[in-house]
Order: structure tokens, then C-alpha cells, then sequence
């Protein structure tokens, strides 16, 4: 499919990913570290602080802890903007606790990166900026109008202007490049996390179409014994009750909805193609079926099968896995959708091994997503032709990469190519010019395994 799916949820969508019990804990934790370290600085190392006014900015914290305690459950799950705020008081708490002991002489001012870190993983793009941008204020005031740190005798912790500079300097840089780094994994592994559940979506979609369609088989099959006596006797009935015409009727009647039954049970079983309820078919015949949707969307699609190498002539039989007919299927849409004219689909097999290519004839893959083909929501960095060929298509995303998880989950592997350099113009372009997918499979993949006693009889399936 490569129709733009809409998102499962918004990339900058923080809102209900926190838990207020895990703010609270990591909380205690400061806490505790930041008694320790005034304990620490005030009885070891004999320095001077302002302890009061230590302890208001620590007791805050105390208190506020509290009291979301006590107000909320420890499994509420934060909004985007409450969120926001608890990190936004933390930091508050942190830049006043940070002004009352020295400033940047301080080494733990390194910890006002922890709540921007925390932002740019967890919430939206704005809410980091603003907590960044406050963070780099924090720092800055801090370089210039602190409380300094004295000893026991009064003297003055003094550090050269060029490290208070340069500590200034790697913190700020530190906000920059953590937070953007931490904002782009968290980004990908949420986007990776929306593709899978969406392939796991579409399987999980095939492979109930397929049980239907197969349970709708087997009870044509099943019932195509009795359904044909009934029509049988009926029509029997018929000729022998030629001198009771109310009888005759009712005997044609049963004839009649035995062939509605049978009528019935056939539409049902033409979900998809008329053999859908096979477990196992040839490969043309799997090919043709994922490719039946898009034959009738005004473009050529050309079939070519045949052994090469050392493969035997008769064409595989092979399983008709969901996976196997919905990635090929999207690969097949992608190749018609873009293409001028024509699709050419071919199936190759060797002893071993058994591959799957789909070509066009329209303009290829983008030379600027090429190599990143299968990625969950890739687009293109500017418009392409093919952008302009359907108004409203975003680009190769989410269809390609549920194709191709889909079918490197069958065992196969996929290459995606170009059949010439999209720079030549028309003219010199062969008739192949556009996209080449390519998928090749182990054939012990998808050949089933020999059975002695055919298909056998239907399994029951249990609900």
C-alpha cells in the first residue's frame, strides 16, 4: 500500500507516555542525592552555604511530592502539558538550588541537562525547545550572579574565567546536542513501533480473510454432498408428482434454495480469487492472485514464468502464506501506481531457490531515498514526479516497509534497484527504465513439504 496511512499517533504526541509514579521515584531520588551532596559539602569539606535557604529549595521538592502523592494516583499517566510542568518545576528547583552554591563552580550543574533529556525522549517538539531554551538561561545567569562557595576560613572558591567559561560553553552544548540526540532515537524507535503494530494490523487482517475464506471453502465442500442429493430427489419429486401440481410445486421450491445454498456458498468462497481456499498453489497462481486487485487500473501487467539454471520445469507449488500475498500485493501496487504503461511480473525458480521480480516502466525510486527504502515513514526531501502523478501521496513510507517486513518474515530477501539511471533522458531509457524489486527465498521457505496422503480432510477450525 502506498497510500498514506494515517499516523497511529502523532510523533510529537508526549501526552500519557509518563507515569506519575515514575517522576515522583526518579524526585526522591534527587532528593536524597541532593541532601547528601549539601551533607557531604557542608560537615566533610567544610564549605560555607546558605543551609536555610538549602533547605527551602530541597523541601519544595519534599513538599511537592507529597502532595501529588496524596492528590493523584501513582498510576496516573501525565498529559503533554502536566508533563511539562513537573519537569519545568524540577529544573526551576534544580537552576535555584544550583544559584545557591556556587553557580558553575559547582560540578553538578551538569544535571540541568536531566530534565531536557527527559523532554526530548517523552514529549513534543515545543515542550523541549522551551525547557532547552530556559535551560541554556539557567546556565547562563548561573555564570554570572551565584552565591560562592566558601571554606571554612571564608576564603572564596574562585575558578579561572576561562573554566567557568568552557564549563558553560560543554553545558550548553551538552543541552543542544543531547537533547536533539535523544529526541531523533526516541522519534525512530516511536515510528518503528507504529509501523510494527501496523504490519502486525495488516497480517493479522489477511490471515483472518484467509481462515474465513478457507472455513467458507471447506463448508461448500462439506456441504456440496447433500446439497446435490437434495437436488437429486427433488428433481425426481418433480417428475413423479407431474398429477399433484401443489406438490410439484413445493418439490421445485426445494430445488430452488438448494441451488440458492450452492449459489450462496460459491459467492462467499470468491472473496478472493476462486482457488483462495487452497493452503498450497503454483506460483503463477499466487502471483496472479496478488496481483488481481490492480489489473483492471488501466496499466499492462505481464506475467513470465520459467525455471533457470538448474531449476526443474514444472513451476513450484508453494504456500500461500497471508504474508507472502499482502507484500506482494504492496509491491505490485507501488509498481502500477508509478508506472507509464506497464508491469512486468516474473517468477524465477533453481532447485534451492525461488525469486520474485517486479519492474515498471515509469521513473524509478527517488535517488534520494533509494538507500533507505523500507524504513517506516521515509519521504522524499522535495517534490518528485511521482508525487505530482497523484496529488496527495506522501511518499514511500508506511506501505513498503509493512511489504517488506512481511516478507522478510516469510525468509525472504528483498533488493530494491533502479532498471536505469534516472538522469538519462527518455529517449535513451530502455522499455524497463523504472523500479526493480527483487525478493529471493530459500525454497525450503515455501515450498511445503511432500504428503503422502494429499491435502487430507478438512481440519474443524475451533472459534
Amino acid at each position: 500500500m502506498v497510500t498514506a496511512l494515517p499516523a497511529l499517533q502523532s510523533p510529537d504526541a508526549g501526552a500519557n507516555m509518563v507515569r506519575l509514579r515514575t517522576l515522583i521515584l526518579v524526585r526522591w531520588m534527587a532528593i536524597a542525592g541532593q541532601i547528601a551532596a549539601i551533607l557531604v559539602a557542608s560537615q566533610a569539606y567544610g564549605l560555607q552555604l546558605p543551609l536555610g535557604l538549602c533547605v527551602l529549595a530541597v523541601g519544595l521538592s519534599v513538599l511537592a511530592n507529597l502532595v501529588l502523592g496524596v492528590l493523584f494516583p501513582e498510576n496516573r499517566r501525565l498529559s503533554e502539558t502536566e508533563a511539562f510542568l513537573t519537569l519545568l518545576f524540577d529544573l526551576s528547583q534544580l537552576a535555584f538550588l544550583l544559584l545557591l552554591t556556587g553557580g558553575l563552580t559547582n560540578p553538578f550543574a551538569i544535571l540541568l541537562l536531566a530534565p531536557v533529556i527527559i523532554s526530548a525522549s517523552v514529549l513534543g517538539l515545543r515542550s523541549t525547545i522551551v525547557l532547552g531554551a530556559l535551560a541554556i538561561l539557567a546556565v547562563s545567569v548561573a555564570m554570572v550572579w551565584y552565591l560562592p562557595l566558601r571554606f571554612a576560613d571564608g576564603t572564596e572558591l574562585v575558578t579561572p574565567r576561562i573554566f567557568g567559561f568552557g564549563f558553560w560553553l560543554s553545558i550548553v552544548i551538552g543541552i543542544l546536542f543531547l537533547g536533539l540526540y535523544s529526541r531523533r532515537v526516541a522519534t525512530e524507535m516511536r515510528h518503528m513501533s507504529e509501523a510494527l503494530l501496523a504490519t502486525q494490523m495488516a497480517l493479522a487482517r489477511e490471515q483472518k480473510l484467509t481462515d474465513l475464506a478457507g472455513v467458507v471453502a471447506a463448508a461448500a465442500h462439506e456441504l456440496g454432498t447433500p446439497l446435490a442429493t437434495i437436488k437429486l430427489v427433488s428433481a425426481e419429486l418433480i417428475d413423479e408428482l407431474e398429477s399433484q401440481p401443489d406438490l410439484q410445486e413445493d418439490a421445485r421450491l426445494i430445488r430452488e434454495q438448494a441451488d440458492r445454498c450452492r449459489d450462496i456458498l460459491r459467492d462467499m468462497g470468491r472473496a478472493g480469487k476462486d482457488d483462495l481456499h487452497l493452503r498450497q498453489a503454483p506460483l503463477s497462481a499466487v502471483l496472479r492472485e496478488a496481483a488481481e486487485p490492480h489489473l483492471a487500473r488501466g496499466k499492462q501487467v505481464e506475467f513470465t514464468f520459467g525455471p533457470i539454471q538448474d531449476g526443474a520445469e514444472p513451476q513450484p507449488t508453494i504456500l500461500r502464506r497471508p504474508e507472502v500475498i499482502h507484500g506482494l500485493r504492496n509491491l505490485v501496487q507501488n509498481a502500477v501506481d508509478f508506472a507509464r504503461s506497464t508491469v512486468w511480473v516474473e517468477g524465477e525458480w533453481t532447485s534451492g531457490r525461488i525469486v520474485i521480480r517486479i519492474t515498471d516502466d515509469g521513473d524509478g525510486f527517488p535517488p534520494s531515498v533509494i538507500g533507505r527504502i523500507g524504513d517506516p515513514f521515509v519521504r522524499a526531501r522535495r517534490p518528485e514526479p511521482e508525487v505530482e502523478k497523484r496529488p496527495g501521496y506522501e511518499g514511500m513510507g508506511l506501505g513498503l516497509f509493512i511489504a517488506k517486513t512481511l516478507l522478510e518474515r516469510s525468509g525472504a530477501e528483498l533488493s530494491f534497484a533502479n532498471g536505469t539511471d534516472p538522469f538519462l533522458p527518455p529517449e535513451d531509457r530502455p522499455r524497463r527504465c523504472g523500479a526493480v524489486v527483487e525478493a529471493v527465498w530459500n525454497a525450503a521457505d515455501l515450498v511445503p513439504p511432500p504428503s503422502p496422503g494429499g491435502l487430507g480432510a478438512n481440519i474443524r477450525i475451533e472459534s
